[in-house]
C-alpha cells in the first residue's frame, strides 16, 4: 500500500504530460483541444488544465459563482472556490511568466526544477523533478521517525504517511493521574481509565460507582461529591442539625448561638437594649430570642420592585406567615380570571394560568383547526406535515401543511431510464415520476403462446391479450370453432352439453358449459325406464339406485276412433242422466260425469288384438317366459330402416354405399383397436345427404354432429367402443332383396296396449 500513492500520482502526472504533448487534452469549458502553444491555467486542487481565456470567461459568468456569493468563483471540474481570477500565463510551478515552447521540454513548463512544497504532508523537502503538470510525487528522502509511544525509532521515507508502531506497552499516565496505559504502542491519546471506584458524598448518606478519573469534584478527605440533600450533621452546639445542602466539611456555626445573635428576630432592635429593659440574657442556643414587640415588617416573597408586601405579624422567630392580600389572575388568552391569595399568585407567577377554551380558528393551511387550549397565537401556523401525494405518485409532501398545490417531487434519479427492451433511453438526471420512454420496437417479453407479436414494447408488466385467430374446441368438446382469438379460453358453441350424467341414464341438457354438469346436485330428469304393464316411461325423478315407484301412469293415450266413439257414448248417457239435476237448479261437476262404477258397467268390448294379447300372456306364464326377453329373435332380427331413408337410398345408391362402407370401417377399427373413440369427418355436403348420414349413424350406434355454417357445413361421426355395432343387413342389401323378390308377410309383433 505504501507504493500505491506515488504510483497513482505519477500515473496522473504522466497521463497529463502525454495528452498535452500529443495535443489530445480537451478544455472542459470550450471542449476544444489544448494546443502546445496556447496559454493555459491549471487548477492547484484537481490539476485540470484549461485555456486561459476560457477560464477568465468562466470566472466572470454568474454560473461560476459560489453559493454564498462571497467565496469567489468555482472550478468547473472540482468546484473548489477561488477568490482571484487568473490574469497571466505562467508555467506549472509558477516561476516563469509566458513560458516559451521547447520541443525537448514538457509543454507549458519552464524546464527548471519544480521546487513546490508537497501538499498534505509534513515534509520539509521541496519537489525535485522538472516543472510538471499534476501533483508532485512522494518525497524519496529517508528520515528517522519515532513510534507512537516514543520508545523506539525507525528510518522510513519522508513521504510515507503510515504511522510506526512498536511492540512495547505504552505506559503513559492516564487521565486519572493514578494509573498507567496498558495498551501496546498506539496512535492518538490513551483511552480513559476503566477502573471502577466507589465515591461517598460529603454528608456520607449516598454512594456511587464511577470510572476512575471521571465525575470527581472537590474532595474534602471524606467525600467526593454533593448528593444535593440536606446535610443533617450535628452542629458544634450539639443540639441543632445542619440545614445546608450537602457540602464539604466543616459545617457552619449554629446560627442561634448567643455569640452569633445580636438582634431580635425582626432585626429592628439590638438585644443590648432589650437586656436593659429587663429581658433575660441568653446562655445557650436553645434559649428563646427576645422579641421587641414591634411589627415584623420583613418583606415577603410575594412582593415586587413596585409593590413590596411586608409581614404584619409581631416580631417572631421562624418564617413569616403567607401574605393576606388577594389578586386577580387572568388566563393567557384573557377569557377567564381567578381571585387568589397574593402569595399563591407569586408562587404561580412562572406558571401561566390557562383556561379550557379551545381555539376554533383555521390554521394557516386552511385545512385544520387550531384546537389549542387558551390560544394566544395570532398567525396560527400549522405544525402538521402536509402528507399529500406528490405529482410523481410515489412520495408524499414532507413540508409543513400549506395552502395550494404541493411543490414538484424534488427527488431525481441519476440512472438511465430505459424501456423494457432497452432501445429507448432517457438520460439522467431523470425527475421522479417520469414514465419510461415510448418504444416502437416489437415487444420482447416472454408470452404464453408462440404466435407472432403485433404490439410494441411497453412498460406495463402484463402484455395485451393475444388476438391471433386460432381454432379451439368448445368447453363441451362439441365443435372445433374457427377464428377464435388466442386469449379466449372458455368458448361455448351454443349446443346442448349432451354428456352422460352420473346417474348413467340421462344426458346433460344445459347449453355447452365449463366444468362438471352436476357438482353438488342430483339428477332430477324424469326416469325413462318402461313400466311393467303399460310400457310407458316411469317419469318419476331420476332414481338410479332404487326401483321405480308403484304409481299410476299419467301418460296420455290416443285411442282408436271406435274406442273413442264408445267412450263418448258412455259420457253422453251419463250427461243425460244428470240433466234432471240441472233443471232443478243444482250444479254438476263435469270431471265426475263417468264414475268408476259406470266404467265397470259400461266396459269396452275387446277386439282381436286384445284376444291375441291375452292368449300370448297366458302362454308366456305357462312357459315361464319373460315379457322383456326375445327368444325367437323377432325384435332384433335386423335393423329397421325408415321408408324415407329407403327412398333416398334408391335415388343415390352409390352415395349410401360409400357412407355405409366408411361407417363399417370406423366401427371395426374402434372395436379392434386400443382407443375407445374414433372420429371421421365428411366433406361439406347438402342438407339431404347430411340427413342420410344422421339416420344411418343411429342404426350403427354412432354419434353424429354437424359443424360450420352453410355452404361449408359438414358432418363428423364418432364411433364408441362397445356401443357402436355393424348391423347384419346393410341398407343396400335390404334394397337388393326387396327388388329381387316380394317381401315376406310381416311377423306379428307382441303389442301391449293400455286398456
Amino acid at each position: 500500500k505504501q507504493s500505491d500513492v506515488p504510483k497513482n500520482k505519477e500515473t496522473h502526472t504522466g497521463s497529463l504530460i502525454e495528452q498535452l504533448t500529443t495535443e489530445k487534452y480537451e478544455c472542459m469549458v470550450c471542449c476544444e483541444v489544448v494546443r502546445i502553444v496556447a496559454p493555459v491555467w491549471s487548477c492547484q486542487n484537481c490539476y485540470h488544465v484549461f485555456h486561459l481565456n476560457c477560464i477568465k470567461k468562466w470566472a466572470r459568468s454568474p454560473a461560476s459563482q459560489a453559493e454564498d456569493g462571497n467565496s469567489g468563483w468555482r472550478c468547473p471540474a472540482c468546484q473548489n472556490a477561488s477568490t482571484q481570477v487568473p490574469k497571466t500565463y505562467t508555467c506549472f510551478c509558477g516561476k516563469v511568466h509566458n513560458p516559451e515552447w521547447n520541443r525537448n521540454e514538457i509543454p507549458h513548463s519552464c524546464g527548471e526544477l519544480c521546487g513546490k512544497k508537497r501538499q498534505g504532508l509534513d515534509c520539509p523537502h521541496l519537489c525535485n523533478i522538472l516543472c510538471h503538470p499534476g501533483p508532485c510525487p512522494s518525497c524519496p528522502a529517508f528520515v528517522t521517525k519515532t513510534c507512537e509511544c516514543g520508545q523506539t525509532s525507525h528510518s522510513v521515507r519522508c513521504g510515507q504517511s503510515t504511522k510506526i508502531h512498536c511492540s512495547n506497552v505504552c505506559g503513559n499516565t492516564l487521565n486519572c493521574g493514578k494509573h498507567s496505559c496498558t495498551q501496546v504502542c498506539h496512535a492518538g491519546k490513551c483511552s480513559p481509565c476503566q477502573l471502577i471506584v466507589h465515591q461517598v458524598c460529603y454528608c456520607g448518606s449516598n454512594f456511587k460507582e464511577v470510572l476512575c478519573g471521571t465525575k470527581e469534584e472537590f474532595s474534602d478527605g471524606f467525600g467526593s461529591f454533593s448528593c444535593q440533600n440536606i446535610c443533617g450533621k450535628k452542629l458544634n452546639c450539639g443540639r441543632h442539625n445542619c440545614m445546608q445542602v450537602c457540602h464539604p466539611q466543616p459545617c457552619q456555626l449554629c446560627p442561634r448561638l448567643p455569640q452569633v445573635v445580636y438582634r431580635c428576630p425582626c432585626g429592628q432592635t439590638p438585644l443590648s437594649k432589650l437586656l436593659e429593659l429587663g429581658c433575660v440574657e441568653r446562655k445557650i442556643c436553645t434559649d428563646p430570642i427576645p422579641s421587641c414587640g414591634k411589627t415584623c415588617g420583613k418583606p415577603l416573597s410575594c412582593g415586587s420592585y413596585e409593590l413590596v408586601h411586608t409581614c404584619e405579624s409581631l416580631c417572631h422567630e421562624g418564617d413569616c406567615r403567607p401574605c393576606s392580600y388577594t389578586s386577580n389572575i387572568y388566563c393567557r388568552c384573557g377569557f377567564k380570571k381567578k381571585v387568589t391569595m397574593f402569595f399563591v399568585f407569586f408562587l404561580t407567577a412562572a406558571i401561566t394560568f390557562m383556561c379550557d377554551k379551545r381555539c376554533n380558528k383555521k390554521r394557516s393551511c386552511g385545512r385544520h383547526k387550531c384546537n389549542e387550549v387558551c390560544c394566544v397565537d395570532t398567525e396560527h401556523k400549522c405544525t402538521l406535515v402536509c402528507g399529500r401525494k406528490l405529482n410523481c405518485g410515489l412520495h408524499r409532501c414532507e413540508e409543513p401543511c400549506h395552502r395550494g398545490s404541493c411543490q414538484p417531487c424534488w427527488q431525481t434519479s441519476f440512472d438511465e431510464l430505459t424501456c423494457y427492451c432497452g432501445e429507448s433511453v432517457i438520460y439522467p438526471p431523470v425527475p421522479c415520476g417520469t414514465q419510461p420512454p415510448e418504444c416502437k420496437k416489437p415487444c420482447t417479453r416472454p408470452h404464453d403462446c408462440d404466435h407472432p407479436v403485433y404490439h410494441s414494447c411497453h412498460s406495463e408488466e402484463k402484455c395485451p391479450p393475444c388476438t391471433y385467430l386460432t381454432q379451439k374446441w368448445c368447453m363441451g368438446k362439441h365443435e372445433l370453432r374457427s377464428n377464435i382469438p388466442c386469449h379466449l379460453t372458455d368458448i361455448s358453441c351454443g349446443l346442448r352439453c349432451n354428456q352422460m350424467l352420473k346417474c348413467g341414464m340421462h344426458k346433460c341438457k344445459r347449453i355447452c358449459h365449463k366444468g362438471e354438469c352436476l357438482i353438488d346436485e342430483e339428477c332430477k330428469q324424469p326416469c325413462t325406464i318402461p313400466r311393467l304393464y303399460c310400457n310407458h316411461p316411469c317419469m318419476a325423478p331420476c332414481h338410479p339406485s332404487s326401483p321405480c315407484p308403484t304409481t299410476s301412469c299419467c301418460a296420455k293415450v290416443r285411442y282408436p276412433e271406435e274406442i273413442h266413439r264408445q267412450i263418448l257414448q258412455i259420457a253422453a248417457i251419463s250427461i243425460a242422466t244428470k240433466l234432471t239435476d240441472l233443471q232443478l237448479g243444482d250444479s254438476v261437476e263435469i270431471s265426475r260425469l263417468i264414475t268408476k262404477k259406470e266404467m265397470k258397467q259400461a266396459r269396452l268390448q275387446c277386439d282381436e288384438d286384445c284376444l291375441a294379447l291375452q292368449r300370448n300372456r297366458r302362454l308366456a306364464e305357462a312357459l315361464e317366459i319373460d315379457d322383456n326377453s326375445d327368444p325367437f329373435n323377432i325384435r332384433s332380427s335386423g335393423p329397421k330402416y325408415s321408408d324415407l331413408l329407403k327412398e333416398d337410398a334408391r335415388k343415390d345408391l352409390k352415395f349410401v354405399s360409400d357412407i355405409e362402407k366408411e361407417m363399417r370401417m370406423l366401427v371395426e377399427a374402434v372395436n379392434k383397436g386400443k382407443h375407445t373413440k374414433k372420429s371421421y369427418c365428411y366433406p361439406p355436403m347438402n342438407r339431404d345427404h347430411r340427413r342420410i348420414i344422421h339416420e344411418l349413424a343411429q342404426v350403427y350406434g354412432i354419434e353424429s354432429v354437424s359443424y360450420d355454417n352453410e355452404p361449408k357445413r359438414n358432418v363428423v361421426i364418432t364411433a364408441v367402443k362397445g356401443k357402436s355395432i355393424c348391423p347384419s343387413n346393410t341398407l343396400t342389401s335390404v334394397l337388393d332383396k326387396e327388388t329381387q323378390s316380394r317381401p315376406p308377410p310381416p311377423i306379428p309383433h307382441y303389442k301391449q296396449a293400455d286398456k
